[in-house]
């Protein structure tokens, strides 16, 4: 497709400026939400700055133990010098999956809410929309350099220039577009059940259907480099880790009491 694109003669990486496009209209989508709750948005951009550096660790991290084999493989041998080991580290390491930046911003996103204090449940909730928000422009920009591609397909599309070898010249499914759609479609939906008063237990909602969505659609990724663990994907064993944790949250969530006008302290 347009792994790259240049802008008054320049060249940027397709998937770069749409990561970024995401980035921006997450935090407007969030801090829009905090503000409409009576919220200081300046509180949510803070928890959003967390979360995304988290996530840009974690989804290298996760990237990096995916690839193990190819780190075993680099690493066999001593490196002739810094330059090469920092080379290596980056070819193991370059890449990001989505699953450890989404594990890993929640995990920054749940310290910087601790340490100022706030409510875990009620800004997850209202940065919930903003979550598959960001990873609809992600996908575009997948689908726009040709990684995260689909299986051979006859009615997809064929990869001519793909920033990924194995990806060009065989007609694929368009699973970075289905994927896209399917988390506009979250948006919507989130945002609609934010707006009937679902916000404490929104986030863990978004992550069950996630979940559930993400573990059909691998079944359409063509890419193995993502890493298997028997029949499995990595990203489906993820997948059903998550279903499980929420199914009981959001359990736990409904059978809890609603509290009284009695029962509230004054």
């Amino acid at each position: 497709m347009f792994p790259q694109v240049t802008i008054f003669g320049r060249t940027f990486g397709a998937y770069a400026l749409l990561a970024v496009a995401g980035l921006l209209a997450a935090g407007f989508a969030a801090c829009r939400n905090a503000r409409r709750r009576g919220y200081d948005d300046n509180e949510m951009i803070a928890v959003l700055l967390a979360a995304a550096v988290g996530a840009f660790l974690g989804g290298h991290l996760l990237y990096g133990i995916t690839n193990w084999p190819l780190a075993f493989t680099l690493f066999s041998q001593p490196a002739s010098g810094f330059g090469e080991a920092v080379q290596r580290i980056a070819v193991v390491f370059g890449g990001a999956v989505f699953y450890g930046g989404l594990l890993g911003g929640i995990l920054a996103g749940c310290l910087c809410i601790r340490k100022k204090k706030l409510d875990l449940a009620e800004y997850a909730g209202l940065a919930a929309p903003a979550v598959p928000l960001f990873h609809f422009f992600g996908r575009i920009g997948c689908f726009l350099g040709g990684c995260c591609y689909g299986v051979e397909c006859s009615f997809g599309f064929t990869y001519q220039n793909s920033l990924v070898p194995e990806a060009n010249g065989v007609s694929r499914f368009p699973v970075q577009l289905a994927e896209a759609a399917f988390n506009l479609a979250l948006f919507f939906l989130l945002s609609a059940l934010l707006q009937r008063g679902w916000t404490r237990r929104l986030f863990p909602l978004y992550l069950a259907l996630y979940a559930a969505g993400r573990f059909l659609l691998e079944f359409l990724r063509g890419d193995a480099i993502r890493g298997f663990a028997g029949p499995l994907s990595t990203s489906q064993w993820i997948s059903l880790g998550i279903l499980a944790v929420c199914g009981v949250l959001l359990l736990r969530s409904r059978r809890r009491p609603r509290a009284t006008a009695a029962s509230r302290p004054a």
